[in-house]
């Protein structure tokens, strides 16, 4: 009887077999023929594609096809003037022109369930654009991940006005894609992981990043942290939105 009730103890007592989870992004996919390389990646990684470009629709449809969750990598104004390439929203354009090129470049990658900015350091602080861009993702029932490109970004007072599904960049993994600097990042999205619960991380289909993460995700699990499509951790009454994809509708 007492090996009994210790083996329920022990049960009960006994960690989840998660203890965290974390969302990896992959972004500024579309360009070179070696962003192909990102789906030699977990499914569960998550995969945003940059409207207009070379790549961008075939890749989108191969992983959506492979079990890849897809997002919209949307080209916003930054602060340094650098070129948004097409699709571009900037700070010159009204409501009906930032809609109608969010609504254009959701059609231009298939499957898209939600997007982030590409640059945007200057739109992204201004509260009128960052309104239309939301009242358009909420109209396609998509989410919005804050790639944080600046500290004083509108896109979160936005979307929380108007209930759009909205996850926020916490870490960036290959800002230094030395084999030193992907380490450092990688132990600090461990260490996040464990202190918060959910981490949201961007990084770029560049060949080292790529091969860094190929070894070495394997060590999330052995800590307990669960690598999951970026939509898993959207608050739960908006991930429980599912259905047919946003753009889907708009075929």
């Amino acid at each position: 009887m007492r090996l009994f009730y210790f083996l329920i103890l022990l049960v009960v007592s006994l960690p989840t077999a998660y203890a965290a989870q974390v969302a990896i992004i992959i972004d500024d996919i579309g360009y070179r023929q070696s962003d192909i390389a990102a789906l030699s990646l977990p499914s569960n990684i998550t995969l945003s594609v940059l409207p207009y470009t070379p790549l961008g629709k075939d890749i989108a449809s191969k992983a959506h096809g492979e079990g890849y969750e897809i997002m919209l990598h949307l080209p916003m104004q930054a602060l340094n003037g650098k070129k948004m390439g097409p699709g571009g929203l900037s700070n010159d354009m009204n409501e009906q022109e930032v809609k109608q090129k969010v609504s254009q470049a959701l059609i231009d990658i298939p499957y898209a369930k939600g997007a982030n900015n590409h640059m945007g350091s200057l739109l992204t602080q201004l509260n009128e654009p960052m309104y239309w861009v939301m009242e358009s993702l909420k109209q396609h029932q998509a989410y919005f991940v804050d790639s944080v490109t600046t500290r004083y970004t509108k896109a979160g007072s936005a979307a929380d006005s108007l209930g759009v599904p909205l996850l926020r960049r916490q870490l960036f993994l290959d800002n230094d894609t030395t084999h030193q600097g992907l380490e450092k990042q990688f132990k600090k999205l461990i260490e996040m992981a464990h202190q918060k619960g959910e981490v949201v991380a961007i990084a770029h289909p560049y060949p080292e990043t790529i091969r860094f993460l190929k070894s070495n995700l394997p060590r999330l699990q052995a800590q307990g942290i669960k690598l999951v499509p970026t939509s898993r951790l959207l608050p739960i009454s908006l991930a429980k939105k599912e259905g047919a994809s946003p753009t889907a509708r708009l075929k």
